[in-house]
C-alpha cells in the first residue's frame, strides 16, 4: 500500500477530526489561518457586552473567594484571546492588576497578544479564579457510531461501517443516548471537561456551548462543518471547521462530588442574571440625549443577538464550584 494510499484510509471520526483540526496544517493550529473569527460567529465576536458579562461572573468568584492576591482566569479554546482581551479591558483598573489571565490553545501565540496573557498549551494546575470554556468542548473530537457499529470517514467525508463499539463506549451510549440509530459518544468530552476541571483548586469552571440534554438527544446526531461563515459538509480534511453538539448533561455528571453540584443554565438565563438585557431604551431617551439613546439601542440590538431563542441564547451553561458556596450568583 502507497502512503498516499495509507493517508486515504477510512478511520473512526475520533480520529479524523484530530488530524483535521490539530494535526498538521489543521483548521485550528495553521499560522496563516484567520482564525475562527474567520468561519463563524461566536458569542465573544457578537457583542463586547459578553465580555462585560463574563468579567462581572468573574468578579463575583473573586468575592466568593475572599478577593486573593493573585486570581486566575483561564480561558480555554481561547483562539486569538478575543474574550480574555474583551473581559481584561471590562475590568476596573484594581480588579485587572490581580488577574492572571491564561490562553489555552493549541496554536500558535498571535502577535502582538497582551504580554500579560500567558499562552499555553493546557489548562494550569492550582487555578483559584474563573476557568472558562466558550465553545471548546464541541470541537474536542468524538466518535460517531451507527447501530452499534462505528463510523469510518475518509478525508473527502465519504463513509462507511466500521467495528463494533467498544465496552466503555457502548456503557456511556447506554447511560447517556440508548436507542441505537447514530449516535455521537461523548464520552472524550466528559475526560476532558474533568481534567480541566481538575486543574482548578477553588473558583468555578464554566463551559459554554451548543449542546443537548438526555431528553432532547436529536435523532440523527449533529456533526457539521463550517467555513468562511457558512455551513457546510464535515469533511475532515483540515479545510473546514469540524463540530458536534455536547451532551452537556454527562459533562455535568463527572468532576468533584463535594460541595454544591452543578447548575445547567441557558446562555439567556446566564446572561440575564449577568445584566445583560435586550430590553430596549425608554423612547423618552431619544429627545433627553439622542446619542445615548442610539447607543443604548446599539446595545439592546447585541444583547438581543446574545440571548435569542432559536440561537446563541439557547446554548447551555455548565458551572461547576470548586471549593465555593455557590455554582452561580444568587444560588
Amino acid at each position: 500500500m502507497s502512503a498516499q494510499d495509507a493517508s486515504e484510509t477510512p478511520v473512526r471520526w475520533r480520529s479524523a477530526m484530530e488530524s483535521a483540526l490539530y494535526g498538521p496544517g489543521g483548521f485550528y493550529v495553521r499560522p496563516d489561518g484567520p482564525g475562527p473569527a474567520g468561519h463563524f460567529r461566536t458569542s465573544v465576536h457578537a457583542s463586547g457586552l459578553y465580555a462585560g458579562a463574563v468579567a462581572r461572573l468573574l468578579r463575583w468568584v473573586d468575592a466568593e473567594l475572599g478577593h486573593p492576591a493573585d486570581l486566575d482566569l483561564v480561558d480555554v479554546g481561547a483562539g486569538r484571546a478575543e474574550l480574555l482581551t474583551g473581559v481584561l479591558a471590562a475590568l476596573p483598573a484594581e480588579v485587572a492588576v490581580r488577574v492572571r489571565p491564561y490562553a489555552v490553545e493549541r496554536a500558535e501565540r498571535p502577535a502582538g497578544l497582551d504580554p500579560r496573557i500567558s499562552w499555553v498549551a493546557s489548562p494550569p494546575e492550582g487555578t483559584t479564579g474563573l476557568l472558562f470554556a466558550n465553545e471548546w468542548l464541541d470541537n474536542v473530537p468524538l466518535d460517531v457510531a451507527e447501530d452499534g457499529r462505528y463510523v469510518l470517514v475518509a478525508p473527502d467525508g465519504t463513509e462507511s461501517p466500521g467495528g463494533p463499539v467498544d465496552d466503555a463506549d457502548l456503557a456511556w451510549l447506554e447511560r447517556w443516548w440508548p436507542g441505537g440509530g447514530r449516535v455521537e459518544i461523548g464520552r472524550t468530552r466528559d475526560e476532558a471537561w474533568a481534567a480541566a476541571v481538575a486543574g482548578v483548586e477553588r473558583g468555578l469552571a464554566v463551559a459554554v456551548d451548543y449542546a443537548h440534554t438526555r431528553e432532547t438527544r436529536p435523532p440523527y446526531g449533529t456533526l457539521t462543518g463550517f467555513r468562511g461563515g457558512r455551513e457546510v459538509a464535515p469533511v475532515p480534511d483540515g479545510s473546514c471547521d469540524v463540530t458536534a453538539h455536547v451532551a452537556l448533561d454527562a459533562c455535568a455528571a463527572v468532576g468533584p462530588g463535594a460541595g454544591p453540584g452543578p447548575v445547567l443554565l441557558s446562555q439567556r438565563e446566564a446572561l440575564a442574571a449577568l445584566g445583560v438585557s435586550g430590553a430596549r431604551p425608554p423612547l423618552a431617551l431619544a429627545s433627553e440625549d439622542p446619542a445615548g439613546y442610539v447607543r443604548a439601542l446599539a446595545r439592546a440590538g447585541q444583547a438581543a443577538e446574545l440571548t435569542a431563542r432559536g440561537g446563541l441564547g439557547d446554548f447551555l451553561w455548565l458551572c461547576r464550584p470548586v471549593g465555593i458556596a455557590a455554582a452561580w450568583p444568587g444560588g
